[in-house]
């Protein structure tokens, strides 16, 4: 079992090992996460990022979700990053982490949940792991990553 809070400072390290061991961030999208995770630490007037970690029974951080609101809209919001350490994997903590932003989000009026992957055969179990979860894809931006490598956008509506 494990329980779902806030991440805090002292998970800053964790956070940042989850994200290079998965094995697909680069390490730029892995320097992204950290500066995210700062604004969300140490700018507590911010709304712009929440981070939710999911921890086991000793407290060690096992995964963690990143979302926002989508600027410019009304009642979007966007999951920014999602991780569980390789160890954790394919026992619910994602499910458990997306379960719980859902939650959160429909609470606070959300209506509309984005997430954007890349088109790479790395990410085929995200892919596959949104669909399982009701996400749909609804476009696909060819080479906006890199050549070869293109945008693919879900969703899930809240309401």
């Amino acid at each position: 079992m494990f329980t779902i809070h806030p991440i805090e400072e002292q998970d800053r390290e964790a956070v940042l090992a989850i994200s290079e061991g998965v094995g697909v961030f680069t390490p730029e999208e892995v320097a992204c996460v950290d500066d995210l995770l700062q604004v969300y630490l140490y700018k507590p007037e911010q709304q712009d990022y929440t981070f939710i970690g999911a921890y086991n029974q000793s407290g060690s951080l096992l995964g963690y979700v990143c979302f926002g609101p989508t600027p410019l809209t009304k009642g979007t919001y966007s999951i920014y990053w999602i991780a569980v350490s390789k160890s954790a994997q394919g026992q619910g903590v994602g499910r458990a982490l997306l379960d719980w932003a859902e939650q959160y989000l429909r609470a606070a009026c959300a209506r509309l949940l984005i997430l954007e992957t890349s088109s790479t055969p790395e990410y085929r179990p995200a892919r596959r792991f949104y669909k399982k979860l009701g996400y749909k894809g609804c476009t696909r931006v060819p080479d906006f990553y890199s050549p070869g490598d293109d945008l693919v956008i879900f969703y899930k509506a809240l309401r």
